[in-house]
């Protein structure tokens, strides 16, 4: 096997990209346009948005996560910048780079970072609880977990998490950090065992876990900088494509496309006309095929929404 086909198919067990021909019609890629891959990851976006530039393309891609850089494909086109995406503005700047045509951006957990558990990520796998994007800066969710206050987290688990209970689970974590400290993902399984609702054990877990991933990477806050960037740089006729997977994340990005703002307040001229720079391309939310859901899982929660600059 060729060096080209080894570091796709690397890309390929990295992360499977969802809905992949939906977000390359959302991105209506011009040939000579430049673009933005803001989630790098395993590069299924990346070299699917290579395949349709021409020569004069050019492709730029962010991820913070440095195992991401083992799967950049060998093409003059392509740079990928291994920051936090909420500097997209500065760092295009760095390369010349004052307007995109678009950007796309695929959130939440990749298929590699779930499935190696010293990243913490994976709520089946033991592992130190780490939960970090950038493993080079930051606190790790066991430091999270071990010096924030009960309500504190309580606040984190209901805020990120969206959990009814956070109240107990807080306390629970509270407690058992008494006795030993809850350093790997499977000490911080049993000191929330008990709150657990029977038959959503998994289900809850995961939203502990996700509340707790969110409030160490600082993604919410990351995804808005992101977005106002974006959209600043998007030239006339440019597409913004973002793929979401809960809804915290959603609710943003659609109240953003919508009114120009996170809150979703849409603001009207004398003449009824909608203050936005973007227009919603797809009415609503677009949702992978019942057939992509049987062959790779993760599309099943996925949410993509396009939209277009337009003022």
């Amino acid at each position: 096997m060729d060096q080209k086909n080894d570091k796709q198919n690397n890309g390929l067990k990295y992360h499977e990209p969802v809905m992949l021909s939906e977000c390359m019609e959302g991105l209506n890629i011009c040939e000579n346009g430049v673009y933005v891959d803001a989630t790098f990851g395993g590069g299924g976006h990346s070299r699917a948005i290579l395949a349709y530039l021409g020569q004069n393309g050019r492709l730029f891609a962010f991820d913070r996560d440095m195992d991401a850089a083992g799967n950049v494909p060998d093409d003059s086109r392509f740079c990928l910048i291994s920051e936090n995406f909420r500097y997209v503005k500065n760092f295009l700047r760095l390369h010349g780079i004052r307007e995109i045509d678009g950007l796309i951006a695929d959130l939440g957990v990749s298929s590699h970072q779930i499935d190696t558990a010293e990243r913490g990520f994976s709520t089946r796998m033991d592992g130190p609880l780490d939960l970090r994007m950038d493993r080079r800066e930051g606190m790790t969710a066991a430091e999270l977990v071990n010096t924030a206050s009960e309500e504190e987290l309580a606040r984190i688990l209901k805020l990120y998490g969206e959990l009814s209970n956070a109240k107990g689970i807080a306390h629970c974590i509270a407690t058992a950090r008494k006795d030993a400290a809850i350093e790997t993902t499977a000490q911080l399984r049993t000191a929330v065992e008990r709150t657990l609702a029977r038959g959503r054990e998994n289900k809850m877990l995961a939203m502990i876990f996700q509340a707790l991933r969110i409030e160490i990477n600082g993604e919410l806050e990351a995804l808005r900088q992101m977005l106002t960037q974006a959209t600043e740089m998007l030239k006339i006729g440019g597409r913004l494509c973002v793929m979401s997977y809960h809804s915290l994340e959603d609710r943003l990005v659609k109240n953003f496309m919508r009114s120009g703002n996170f809150e979703g307040e849409v603001e009207k001229d004398f003449y009824g006309n909608v203050l936005s720079p973007l227009k919603m391309v797809s009415r609503g939310a677009i949702v992978a095929s019942e057939d992509e859901i049987a062959q790779n899982n993760r599309a099943r929660s996925a949410k993509l929404r396009v939209a277009e600059r337009v003022k």
